[in-house]
């Protein structure tokens, strides 16, 4: 794609990037195939194609961004279907995180829309906040159904991001997990020392994920330590666009997981939420221009893995049979789109002794993508009916993916129980059957 930067403007390190970016398109659309917003809607505007002409005449203009624009840009999920699909090899995922910034500086939201998205940003990052908020939902909860939805796919209301907000409440919340700091020794011969990411929504929502990895890991001698100051990985606002916090939380974890390898060494950053490890593993980039931390970022994400991936490296002790379980593996866009693992979790819940089942379609985004059920409630809600129908026509008996915000999207439209991968492995290595709330 031909780009008419300035000279000035490509001075800028950020715009020098998504020159780069834009350049490597060729405009042959196989990203619309995959996009599910396209598959939706069918508009140009709303496939990643069209997004990229709409982000480089915003870039090149240098002028805030049009209501225009931002309505298509805020239907993207950022779910990277597009990237896999890309044969150019473009990064979207750099360039919509770009465009995302430009907008949150330059673009005045209409006054609701500020106040949904202001509070998302200050009350998910922090577990206590969230927990609050979660409980006072469960009180409202009930008049969700009284609520109007919207009568516009496109474009949600105030009342129908309440009511998506209130619909995916829990009804019950668990009791807390362990404390960050805390460290858990291995069972026997240590053979390694891992960090675990806390968390913030899945800390609260279900914190039993965790317990299982712990559990998974000591009892094949690996060491887990949740560092002490550990902050949010920052995804959740990184997709709102709020780069300067963003940027905050990540040196504030850079610095505690370094604290950790100074005390006692990491083999790896253990990330059981499929969308932090997707951000973790591109702190490097983020941090790129960054003096001080540009270094240390770069050995972050180098350390940081999904639990499947450093699962997949252990001898597991021996399985249990479960060869009647029939499990429907959902693969997390951030998963398989944003780190590029597919095979590895369905290999390991094989190995352990599951009859696992691909889903029709696994390529196409639930409509969880972090904030953006509550965001986007009509289009996400179409999404996860049809991920639901797909999955059901395998028939499974237990659902397993690897991201909280899925399995919270998924369950909120079947009956079926979606656990996490790594609970399922917990079980059938010795650990307790699953038990979903």
């Amino acid at each position: 794609m031909k780009t008419d930067f300035s000279l000035t403007q490509l001075a800028d390190p950020d715009i020098a990037e998504a020159d780069k970016i834009l350049r490597a398109c060729v405009h042959c659309g196989f990203c619309t195939a995959t996009c599910p917003t396209y598959v939706l809607l069918g508009d140009e505007l709303d496939s990643p194609r069209g997004r990229i002409y709409l982000i480089k005449e915003m870039l090149e203009s240098d002028k805030p961004p049009t209501a225009d624009v931002v309505k298509h840009i805020d239907r993207c999920l950022s779910c990277l279907a597009c990237m896999t699909t890309c044969p150019s090899g473009v990064n979207y995922m750099h360039l919509v995180d770009q465009a995302r910034v430009r907008i949150e500086k330059q673009y005045q939201r209409p006054f609701w829309d500020r106040v949904v998205r202001e509070a998302l940003s200050w009350m998910m990052p922090h577990p206590g906040m969230f927990r609050l908020g979660m409980w006072a939902a469960r009180i409202v909860r009930p008049v969700a159904a009284l609520l109007p939805g919207s009568h516009d796919l496109t474009h949600p209301t105030l009342l129908s991001r309440i009511k998506a907000m209130l619909a995916l409440a829990p009804k019950h919340l668990p009791e807390p997990g362990p404390d960050s700091g805390t460290t858990f020794p291995a069972v026997g011969p240590k053979r390694g020392r891992v960090a675990l990411l806390h968390g913030c929504a899945q800390q609260v929502l279900a914190p039993r994920i965790n317990r299982a990895a712990i559990n998974l890991l000591t009892r094949h001698g690996i060491e887990v330590v949740l560092a002490a100051d550990e902050a949010c990985c920052g995804a959740l606002i990184h997709h709102l666009g709020r780069d300067t916090r963003t940027l905050e939380y990540a040196r504030t974890n850079i610095k505690a997981w370094l604290a950790e390898i100074e005390r006692g060494g990491l083999d790896a950053i253990l990330v059981t939420t499929s969308g932090c490890g997707t951000v973790i593993k591109d702190y490097g980039y983020m941090l790129r221009e960054d003096p001080e931390y540009a270094a240390a970022a770069a050995k972050v994400s180098a350390l940081a893995k999904d639990i499947s991936e450093y699962v997949s490296g252990l001898e597991l002790s021996s399985p249990r049979p479960h060869d009647d379980v029939v499990v429907a593996y959902h693969s997390a866009c951030s998963l398989q789109h944003g780190q590029k693992i597919t095979q590895i979790p369905k290999e390991l819940l094989s190995k352990t002794g599951f009859v696992v089942k691909d889903i029709p379609e696994s390529h196409l985004c639930c409509g969880s993508a972090g904030t953006y059920n509550i965001l986007q409630p009509d289009i996400a809600t179409r999404l996860r009916d049809r991920k639901v129908a797909n999955i059901a026509s395998v028939k499974p008996d237990m659902i397993a993916a690897g991201n909280i915000g899925c399995m919270v999207q998924i369950a909120s439209g079947t009956e079926v129980p979606v656990v996490h991968t790594i609970e399922l492995l917990d079980w059938a290595t010795g650990g307790p059957r699953p038990a979903p709330h």
